[in-house]
């Protein structure tokens, strides 16, 4: 009877293990150096040459020579500890999987006290060291805590999380790894060179895929395949159909298909895929393979000359056709939902109803199965109307350089310049309530400026508007008011409202330009208007001390505000509280500028004029009654009247919205205090006659 692959070449030198040089090397140097320690741990996955390279330092421990990391090979230990060797007294292997009690590990402990029979170490190689239980591993505690001179204990293990902590803590670990394809390939040529068999160069990738990187399942697929090839050796249909494994050109019929977005192409090799009897599972994992590879070659174009992909010539070429065809967005996208599907097919009863709807999930770009899977599914729209802008500017003629002209006289407008988008916003909201009061005959009449003569009011605002405007201006510019005139001058009744609003859209969506901010481009006028801005950007402290101030002038980089309270007047000038000022007015309009606060009793200089939509709404309560402000006849103090009842509900609305109405204190058209406007409209309604101020 043959021996099996994996025995027949099982390494005898440690210069034989394959893939495990960071294990190898330094066990090599310390066998050299003559560095032996008394108990060793060697993990790793099953078949990547633990127990082989346990046995390799038991044979150079115990050589002739030893302790060596080349063994001769002549000695009795060495021929006994040799591959296929008898074997020797002086080194026990036990398999702790059937082991593993705390009476065998009492057995082991009696059994190390004595000296080697004919060598110089005992050994004990334990397998499966995992599979020991605590009261075993408490057992043999002590002796590999202080073990005999004669004595090295070697575990091996493929779990080693499980050995006990204190066992663990006593040895030298070295961990093993799964052997890399490129090491794998070498040792498959070089076993199937030993054995003369032929072999298709694109059997390996298979049977290395099939091992999962282990050495001892890898060389027992090709020996499989080996013992069932016939006199042309071990060819890739034999392979596929022995193996199990997908056949490339059916995933080459799926990468196109998806490419192209044919469904039926798709759904045609899935047919094909299920009537030769795949595992739809197996082609799954097969296609989420190929699309490891293909995101591979699409972000590293030389990624099969770095050994990051495996594949023959002819089918990398056309990987790189696909990946190019695919792009890196797409690609990503339906790995995600192949692995997505993957999980879900794992115990199904119907796999390829699964693979089917795994297909639908990647024809349809909007399809997204997982939340992780919505970033790669708009990439690859974006993806996708980038390949077709690019198509279109390829097809489209020289004839886009030989547009017509524009016509004469119509060009793009210039930016307004005028205060920010905010204050744009607000002045047309209050344009269209002031010309909603205008054109509606039923709104009473009250003190505000909206009621005044709108010849008068148009006059002064034409003629203000034509001396802000440069004198290099355009005349149609000069026709129309700028951004900032329009919110500082009510509009005409003869334009509605939705026309206002249409008109200041534009504007406000248009950002605003450095040069409304300008030193000298905002006059006091425009510079009030967005006060209520540089209140907003200051904190709720300094915003609530200078609620009652105004602007006073601008002059240049100048802004004068006025308080009329002296001492916060002196304390906002304070370094302190100026700086933050200054910078919420940079904040706000833009540019550089200074600011000064002198003090300002009220009625002593400008005011301000702020549109009405950009004020705070305040909520004014009806007072419960009215006194007599008559003098008394006889000198003494009036009694107060009878208390009036409050007025009914329609009342009290009609008389909020005439107080609302009216303009706010330190506006034009009023010095009034709106509690006592409030109280003249109280009294007016109820026929009596309120205080005098």
């Amino acid at each position: 009877m043959a021996l099996a692959l994996y025995r027949k070449y099982r390494p005898a030198t440690f210069a034989e293990v394959v893939g495990q040089e960071h294990v190898t090397d330094p066990l090599r140097t310390a066998l050299s150096a003559g560095r032996v320690n008394h108990a060793y741990l060697f993990s790793g996955p099953r078949g990547c040459g633990k127990t082989s390279s346990a046995r390799i330092l038991a044979r150079s421990l115990n050589c002739v020579e030893g302790p060596t990391d080349e063994p001769c090979g002549v000695c009795d230990s060495c021929v006994g500890l040799a591959p296929n060797g008898p074997g020797t007294v002086d080194v026990v292997e036990l398999d702790a999987a059937s082991h593993g009690g705390v009476d065998d590990a009492r057995e082991l402990r009696d059994r190390a006290f004595y000296a080697p029979a004919q060598s110089r170490y005992r050994v004990f190689i334990v397998d499966e060291a995992h599979m020991v239980t605590t009261q075993g591993f408490n057992a043999l505690l002590k002796i590999v805590e202080e073990p005999p001179e004669h004595l090295v204990f070697i575990f091996a293990t493929t779990e080693p999380e499980k050995v006990l902590p204190t066992i663990r803590s006593r040895t030298h670990h070295y961990p093993f790894r799964l052997i890399p394809p490129g090491a794998m390939r070498e040792l498959l040529e070089r076993n199937c060179a030993a054995e003369n068999a032929t072999v298709e160069p694109a059997v390996f990738p298979l049977v290395i895929r099939a091992g999962g990187g282990s050495a001892r399942d890898t060389q027992s697929v090709l020996d499989q395949l080996l013992a069932g090839a016939g006199p042309e050796g071990v060819t890739y249909e034999r392979a596929v159909s022995l193996l199990g494994v997908t056949d490339v050109a059916l995933i080459d019929d799926m990468v196109d298909g998806l490419a192209a977005g044919d469904a039926s192409a798709v759904y045609g090799t899935v047919d094909r895929l299920v009537e030769a009897g795949h595992d739809p599972r197996r082609f799954a994992s097969d296609l989420l393979d190929r699309l490891r590879d293909l995101v591979l070659l699409r972000a590293v174009p030389d990624a099969a000359s770095r050994g990051l992909v495996s594949a023959p010539g002819d089918e990398l070429d056309r990987m790189t056709g696909q990946a190019e065809r695919l792009g890196g967005a797409t690609l990503t996208r339906y790995a995600e939902i192949v692995h997505t599907g993957l999980v879900d097919m794992r115990g199904a009863t119907a796999p390829r109803l699964l693979l089917e709807l795994l297909c639908a999930r990647m024809l349809l770009p909007g399809a997204i199965p997982t939340d992780a899977a919505a970033d790669s599914a708009v990439l690859q729209r974006l993806e996708q109307m980038e390949k077709r802008m690019a198509g279109a500017q390829l097809a489209a003629p020289a004839t886009r350089a030989e547009a017509p002209p524009v016509q004469a006289g119509r060009q793009a407008p210039a930016p307004e310049a005028g205060p920010t988008r905010e204050f744009r916003r607000r002045s047309t909201a209050a344009e269209s309530t002031v010309a909603s009061r205008q054109s509606d005959p039923a709104q009473p009449a009250g003190p505000s400026v909206a009621n005044a003569p709108a010849e008068s009011i148009d006059q002064g605002r034409t003629e203000q508007a034509e001396r802000s405007l440069p004198p290099t201006e355009p005349a149609r510019q000069a026709e129309r008011p700028s951004v900032a005139d329009r919110a500082t001058q009510p509009p005409r009744a003869a334009e509605s409202a939705p026309a206002r609003s249409a008109e200041a859209e534009p504007a406000a969506a248009a950002p605003a330009q450095a040069a409304e901010s300008a030193p000298g481009a905002m006059d006091a006028t425009a510079m009030r208007n967005v006060w209520p801005e540089v209140l907003r950007a200051l904190g709720k402290v300094r915003a609530s001390m200078l609620a009652q101030a105004t602007v006073q002038s601008v002059d240049g980089d100048l802004i004068t505000i006025g308080h009329p309270a002296e001492p916060l007047a002196r304390r906002l000038s304070s370094p302190d509280n100026i700086e933050p000022i200054t910078a919420a007015v940079r904040s706000a309009v833009g540019g550089t500028w200074r600011v000064q606060i002198v003090h300002a009793p009220p009625g002593s200089g400008p005011v301000r004029t702020q549109a009405k939509a950009a004020a705070p709404t305040r909520t004014y309560e009806p007072p419960k009654r009215v006194l007599d402000s008559r003098p008394p006849a006889d000198g003494l103090p009036p009694e107060p009247p009878e208390p009036e009842l409050p007025p009914e509900p329609e009342d009290e609305e009609e008389l909020m919205a005439q107080a609302a109405r009216a303009p706010e204190p330190g506006s034009e058209g009023s010095r009034q205090d709106p509690e006592e406007t409030m109280l003249k409209l109280l009294a007016e309604k109820l026929g009596a006659r309120p205080l005098e101020s």
